[in-house]
């Protein structure tokens, strides 16, 4: 199973309701393909690249979803790492929800950043997998890989 995409697996009839309105902006948080800049730059038309702050949330496990990370919740003292980018725009964040695509939705989540900078925490947003949890495996994302892979492809 791992070696299909994404969309070959169970799409739920998940949509966003009509009446949430527009998809909130503010604090970001990324644990998976997201967490690459140029990536990230590219998907929101950025000039240069992201600016992205490393950080984790408390309450969350990822599992895999063929070679994607998915965001389930866990138990209190399971943390996910990743970095934060701040959407400004509800265009953009309309973009990262429309590349998440159905089987993910935008949730509410307590941010802690790892770096010295302030604020040390913030309320900001996450894409929970709501998908098919069958269809999950054990294992973590590993960005280097990602981004290796990722650089390969630009080269053929």
């Amino acid at each position: 199973m791992r070696s299909k995409s994404p969309s070959h697996f169970f799409q739920p009839q998940f949509t966003r309701p009509q009446n949430e309105g527009p998809a909130p902006t503010g604090p970001y948080f990324f644990y998976g393909s997201l967490q690459d800049q140029s990536l990230l730059a590219d998907l929101l038309d950025l000039k240069q690249a992201s600016h992205l702050r490393p950080a984790y949330i408390e309450g969350y496990k990822c599992k895999l979803w063929g070679h994607y990370p998915a965001l389930l919740s866990g138990d209190p003292e399971d943390t996910v790492t990743g970095a934060v980018y701040e959407v400004r725009k509800t265009e953009d964040a309309e973009k990262l929800a429309a590349y998440e695509g159905p089987s993910y939705t935008t949730i509410s989540c307590s941010i802690r950043y790892v770096d010295d900078k302030s604020p040390r925490q913030a309320e900001g947003y996450a894409f929970l997998f709501v998908g098919n949890v069958r269809d999950l495996d054990e294992g973590s994302f590993d960005l280097k890989l990602w981004l290796e892979r990722r650089a390969l492809g630009r080269k053929s």
